[in-house]
């Protein structure tokens, strides 16, 4: 059986999920000032790498811990939900199916504790 990260066309298509993801994130209000001084070529880079892996792809990720790389960020639930809200979004974008969408969601539901209230 393959991969989500194959059934989604590998690396290549999951950098322009990123994309579009953030494209959604930096629209945001809500969420956006997190990134205000991010360099976001440099984060979308590392963000297919880690969703990449995540979703069963190689682990190419070499950025730090999930806590470590949100402390002090003090994000929210509600932050976060809006996040894997513009994840839900773009994967659907790209035709993604719902079953394929609800396994993504799972996996990033459990950095919840890594990421929130850091």
């Amino acid at each position: 059986m393959s991969t989500l990260y194959e059934r989604l066309g590998g690396e290549e298509t999951i950098a322009k999920v990123v994309d579009y993801f953030y494209d959604l994130v930096l629209a945001d209000d809500t969420v956006n000032h997190f990134f205000k001084n991010t360099d976001m070529e440099k984060q979308r880079r590392h963000q297919t790498k880690f969703i990449s892996f995540a979703l069963g792809g190689p682990n190419q990720y070499t950025g730090g811990s999930m806590a470590k790389v949100h402390e002090g960020m003090n994000i929210q639930p509600a932050h976060f939900d809006a996040i894997v809200r513009h994840l839900r979004d773009a994967l659907a974008h790209f035709g993604v199916d719902e079953d394929d969408i609800a396994q993504a969601l799972e996996k990033v539901e459990t950095l919840r504790e890594d990421i929130i209230y850091k």
